[in-house]
């Protein structure tokens, strides 16, 4: 079975949702049978490299909303992300473009890292108040993932893994994907948002049965039991 989870790891909810989704797989008894792929979103393409303002001061202005509107919102989500074991700061996050983090993601994959580079990406975002956008702070993410300096280096001198982000834009344009995150089940179910652990195992165990019918064997009947008793 095969599940698609589009993101931004700029995006609080993906967290979250990554989390719950987790969870779930965890317990479903076909886990191994799951195999699981980060797909590239960006919420704000048009983000220069570094944004000079904090979340706070970036979101208003994007949302259009009032500053204490905007801090309601991160303690609602601070709190459903405690929920799942996360710290959230909103107040150290550093807003930057998140394109050159989503290359690293594909160049991640090519070294079965895929799902640790998601991971650290999200939780330095979001709970450390690492720079997603520094080419050092890349860097060293790429080199603890066991990625050699020079695949890390091309990064920033070539544009490789571009195009590939740029298709998972366009597939998710093409699916009706207009925000994150956003589960697909073999190209059959979709999920939007951090749904809870409940939907997804719900989700999971429908996409299975759809996949892996069960079979009745042609057979007469057998003795059984049924609500009225036991045949004789």
């Amino acid at each position: 079975m095969k599940i698609e989870i589009w993101s931004d790891v700029a995006c609080p909810w993906c967290y979250i949702g990554k989390r719950r989704f987790e969870a779930a797989l965890a317990e479903f008894p076909h886990r191994d049978s799951v195999d699981v792929t980060w797909r590239s979103y960006q919420l704000d393409p048009s983000l220069p490299e570094h944004y000079e303002g904090t979340e706070l001061e970036y979101l208003s202005r994007i949302k259009g909303l009032a500053q204490q509107q905007v801090s309601q919102m991160f303690e609602h989500v601070t709190t459903q992300a405690k929920g799942e074991g996360l710290t959230y700061r909103f107040d150290q996050v550093v807003v930057a473009n998140s394109f050159t983090a989503h290359r690293l993601i594909h160049l991640a994959a090519r070294h079965g890292q895929q799902d640790a580079a998601k991971e650290r990406l999200l939780s330095d975002h979001f709970e450390h108040g690492r720079d997603i956008g520094s080419q050092e702070y890349l860097t060293e993410l790429g080199l603890a993932l066991g990625i050699s300096a020079a695949e890390v280096a091309e990064l920033f001198t070539t544009d490789k893994y571009a195009d590939a982000v740029r298709f998972d834009f366009e597939e998710a344009r093409a699916l009706g994907i207009t925000g994150v995150p956003f589960f697909v089940i073999d190209r059959k179910f979709g999920l939007s948002g951090a749904q809870p652990a409940e939907t997804f195992t719900a989700a999971l165990n429908q996409a299975w049965q759809e996949t892996n019918p069960l079979v009745l064997v042609n057979a007469a009947d057998g003795e059984a039991c049924g609500p009225d008793g036991c045949a004789v």
